[in-house]
């Protein structure tokens, strides 16, 4: 049975033996360089976006959904994945390279599809709190970040580098529920949710093209 403590003393070692390889090492601080310039500059790229006007979607199943806020379901389902990832990732050097990597084009590709696809929010969205995320955004609260949603295909690509069986199980079964908690609160379109486990399946797989030392 693993204890936290052997637990931390093979993470150790994995990661010993990571950081003995100048690939890795390269691949490492590549990303980390990357993903700071990325999220440096996404409050300035969305308070952008938010000024322009986009169009409004008719979307049959926003109408049948009530609405409510569900901020704090969605915070605890995103985090708690998001938490899992990470510390499984300390665990694991290798997992962390290739979700970096992954995320580095998951962010790529979701502002080419915002810049490409503007559309103003559904009627009737409630605001999402989120401090967190939130914090990446700007003073302004966004609202028309929508094509594609960043939290479902954030929490897809969780699912896809996570390597444990029941991880994977777990975080499988959150992006349907993240995905319909958002369309409650009517944060995204039903095509934006629909899309965004596509995107990060491209997004995942070049992630492991670039981030892959063995």
């Amino acid at each position: 049975m693993n204890t936290p403590q052997t637990i931390l003393v093979s993470a150790r070692q994995e990661w010993q033996t990571a950081w003995q390889s100048p690939l890795y090492r390269r691949k490492l601080r590549w990303a980390a360089f990357l993903i700071t310039g990325i999220l440096a500059s996404f409050p300035f790229f969305f308070q952008a976006i938010e000024r322009r006007e986009g169009s409004i979607v008719n979307d049959p199943v926003l109408h049948f959904l009530p609405v409510h806020d569900v901020s704090i379901p969605i915070f605890i389902v995103i985090w708690g994945v998001g938490l899992l990832t990470l510390w499984r990732a300390v665990q694991n050097p290798d997992m962390l390279l290739i979700y970096l990597w992954s995320y580095i084009f998951l962010c790529l590709t979701r502002i080419v599809t915002i810049s490409l696809v503007p559309l103003n929010p559904p009627t009737g969205l409630i605001s999402l709190m989120d401090p967190l995320s939130n914090s990446f955004y700007g003073p302004k609260f966004v609202t028309k970040d929508l094509f594609y949603s960043g939290h479902t295909s954030t929490l897809f690509l969780m699912f896809l580098c996570l390597p444990n069986r029941t991880d994977k199980i777990v975080a499988l079964c959150a992006v349907p529920l993240l995905g319909l908690l958002l369309l409650v609160q009517h944060v995204h379109y039903t095509l934006d949710i629909l899309v965004a486990p596509l995107f990060a399946w491209a997004a995942w797989r070049l992630g492991r093209k670039v981030g892959m030392v063995q």
